[in-house]
């Protein structure tokens, strides 16, 4: 019994090799339906690595998030657990996103990607690297995303 149990991580092991942070999104005042809106970790290569957050809950409109519904469509993730409303012209949104610690300064970014119905389409509204400085700046959008801000949790 003893030597099963040391091929065990204990608990608390696992929750220290993750970092939650509020991730709040400051939308500018544009005119039209909510945004969908989701976060990626991107590697060094620019790939896609991982789906942190959704906004947005209607699947229909997911293709319109075109370079990350590909990535999406190749392999698809259970995502019901970090999905959450759209936000619309103006609004502002917290949502709790969770990464790993060892992704934290090693070469990773956060995208933002954010497509609105009637409205282009920004695969980078917000691209930056995933490091301790950006997890406690502003960081400025380029499309409907206004800026993020993070903090732990």
């Amino acid at each position: 019994m003893l030597i099963v149990l040391a091929f065990f991580k204990p608990a608390d092991a696992q929750a220290q090799e993750t970092a939650k942070y509020k991730c709040m999104i400051q939308m500018t005042n544009y005119m039209g339906e909510g945004a969908y809106i989701v976060i990626s970790l991107i590697d060094a290569k620019g790939q896609y690595n991982k789906t942190l957050y959704v906004l947005g809950a209607d699947k229909k409109w997911y293709n319109s998030l075109k370079e990350w519904h590909k990535y999406n469509a190749k392999k698809p993730a259970n995502i019901s657990a970090i999905t959450g409303a759209s936000l619309t012209g103006g609004d502002r949104g917290v949502s709790v996103i969770e990464i790993e610690k060892s992704k934290i300064n090693a070469g990773y970014k956060l995208r933002f990607e954010s497509a609105v119905e009637d409205k282009e389409y920004h695969v980078k509204d917000l691209e930056v690297p995933l490091t301790t400085a950006t997890l406690s700046a502003k960081n400025d959008g380029t499309g409907f995303i206004r800026y993020v801000r993070f903090s732990p949790n």
